[in-house]
């Protein structure tokens, strides 16, 4: 019987860029992000971020991005969190296609909420593209809500190729 695998969180580097920026575009573009279910592959065409994204929002004043790997190394997850005032903004939050609904997002929303209070922050706020309805569900059942508040998505090919006119919503989860 295989032991027990502890998953490992930690905080990302400029090291980790690359595969960071693979992990990324395989969760959410082409058709390796259709083997799960946060795949953005039928609202936009490009990649997610590249490399030097990944190394800007790791050079954002009070930005980290927490990798989850597992005992071994391999890196299966990661989340985007910049303090912005009294909140925490999360995104990016991302997990390899085929280990999807195995627990590695709610460890990471968890380990956002930690970081969050370490960071005398009281709130964790988010956009989520408005058409993703099961992924706002899935937010909505670990305790984010929709503000009522919308912004527009970026028109900038970097971030992607609407196929569709898009929107986000904000959501956010007020901490104890």
């Amino acid at each position: 019987m295989k032991p027990f695998s502890t998953p490992f969180i930690t905080v990302a580097g400029p090291a980790d860029a690359a595969e960071l920026s693979r992990l990324v575009n395989s969760a959410y573009r082409g058709d390796s992000s259709k083997q799960g279910w946060t795949t953005e592959a039928d609202l936009l065409g490009g990649q997610r971020t590249n490399e030097a994204g990944i190394q800007e929002m790791l050079a954002e004043p009070d930005a980290v991005i927490l990798k989850y790997t597992n005992e071994t190394g391999l890196l299966q997850g990661c989340v985007y969190l910049q303090k912005k005032g009294g909140k925490l903004y999360l995104g990016m939050l991302t997990v390899s296609p085929e280990l999807q609904a195995k627990g590695i997002g709610k460890q990471l929303l968890a380990a956002a909420e930690n970081r969050a209070k370490k960071v005398s922050c009281n709130c964790i706020q988010m956009t989520v593209i408005s058409v993703r309805k099961e992924l706002i569900a899935w937010y909505e059942r670990h305790g984010y809500a929709a503000t009522g508040e919308t912004a527009p998505f970026p028109t900038d090919p970097k971030f992607g190729l609407p196929k569709q006119s898009l929107e986000f919503i904000v959501m956010e989860k007020q901490l104890a």
